[in-house]
């Protein structure tokens, strides 16, 4: 399977952006996504999560509502809609595709964790 991330650049603050990801080579609509950012000399956070059917949403508290995560599982492609942009939103976005299965009993096994490259959104003040 293989995620790519676009949309990425650099913005000022209040303006906004969408990123993209395209994904390819696994069954897009029966997995959840994710995008995690990850700025320099930090780790890597969780932004936003959708879950398969796009029923479910989860956002970072830093970002509620700024940002949104949607998809179209048409397109195999999953978005995030970043508006009010602040500096400290500058990082390298990542796009991630999770299948867990649930045998019951507590057994979970991960059939697949896809990574993008990552975008770099950068916004000046």
């Amino acid at each position: 399977g293989q995620v790519v991330e676009s949309g990425g650049g650099l913005v000022h603050s209040g303006e906004s952006l969408r990123l993209s990801c395209a994904a390819s080579r696994f069954t897009f609509s029966r997995s959840d996504m994710s995008w995690y950012r990850q700025a320099p000399g930090k780790e890597r956070e969780l932004v936003a999560a959708i879950t398969s059917t796009g029923g479910n949403t989860n956002y970072a508290d830093s970002v509620k509502g700024r940002f949104t995560i949607s998809r179209d599982n048409a397109k195999n492609t999953v978005y995030l809609q970043m508006n009010s942009l602040k500096p400290e939103d500058s990082a390298v976005y990542f796009c991630n595709a999770k299948l867990i299965r649930d045998y019951g009993q507590g057994i979970r096994v991960t059939a697949y964790d896809y990574w993008g490259q990552g975008t770099q959104v950068t916004v000046s003040s």
